[in-house]
């Protein structure tokens, strides 16, 4: 596995509920682990984060100040994957509630219109997710900076 070169490490307050979220519900892979620091890393189709248990000690060198839930305020994750379809249906299994359902939307890169369908979502600490699926680009049109 070739590492990105921005990796997100998300502070947890119960390792084991992330891990089964991100893992069972959402799908991510568990690519490596250290499961007696409450420790691991993930990918899912091409993105990576790590989950830790336990950098909210005072004690930890990590540690920056209290955390309270929603955590990440301000900061949401983007995470492109193949389809929304099959995530929208993983999250019904398990009655895990979307913050925003899937909507599709085009943004100005350039010259050009990307599209992309996204949802919302927040993780058990109230992380943010935002999935989205790749609808390509099409042309700016007239009248449109």
């Amino acid at each position: 596995m070739k590492y990105n070169h921005l990796i997100p490490e998300l502070s947890v307050v119960d390792f084991e509920k992330s891990l089964r979220f991100y893992t069972q519900i959402l799908g991510f892979k568990v690519e490596y682990d250290r499961m007696e620091s409450n420790f691991a890393y993930l990918s899912f189709q091409g993105s990576q984060l790590m989950i830790d248990g336990g950098n909210d000690k005072k004690d930890s060198p990590w540690y920056t100040g209290e955390l309270e839930y929603p955590r990440g305020r301000g900061i949401h994750l983007q995470i492109d994957i193949d389809a929304i379809g099959p995530l929208v249906v993983k999250l019904e299994k398990h009655n895990y509630p979307i913050k925003k359902e899937p909507q599709d939307y085009w943004v100005r890169k350039g010259k050009v219109l990307v599209g992309m369908r996204g949802l919302l979502v927040m993780d058990p600490d109230g992380y943010l997710l935002m999935f989205n699926e790749d609808l390509g680009e099409k042309p700016v049109g007239v009248g449109v900076d």
